[in-house]
């Protein structure tokens, strides 16, 4: 996914974030990525959104953009705690299908897990790659 997509495919359970974003004017990942606390404040006062929801779109929108991830697995590595570019850097492959596979687990998906070791070696090398570019 490019910083350039559209937000288009946010969880329903960030409608009213996603619906702020629009209504200020905000359509693509790389725009969200650059609010900072301020613009966070103004649009959760604004409406039915909430900071928090909104400051883990924005963390969404790093992860999207640093590591062309989709929106999807931004979130599963968000919510397994790997929220961080340097987080995942510091992560085994292990680690990241142990915590992914366990967030997947607690949700009771029942789908077959969506990480495995190769895909989470990749993430990390990419995470690592970004961060020896910043």
């Amino acid at each position: 996914m490019k910083p350039a997509q559209q937000l288009h495919d946010l969880p329903q359970n960030l409608r009213y974030e996603r619906d702020a974003l629009r209504d200020a004017g905000l359509t693509t990942w790389a725009e969200v990525r650059e609010l900072d606390e301020i613009q966070i404040s103004r649009l959760a006062a604004s409406g039915r959104a909430t900071a928090r929801n909104l400051r883990r779109v924005k963390g969404m929108a790093d992860l999207v953009c640093a590591l062309d991830l989709a929106a999807a697995d931004a979130a599963l590595l968000m919510h397994a705690g790997l929220a961080t570019v340097a987080a995942i850097a510091g992560s085994s492959p292990q680690d990241v299908v142990n915590r992914t596979g366990r967030l997947e687990r607690q949700l009771r998906s029942g789908r077959p897990p969506v990480v495995d070791l190769a895909v989470a070696r990749q993430w990390i090398l990419l995470a690592q790659e970004r961060q020896n570019t910043n």
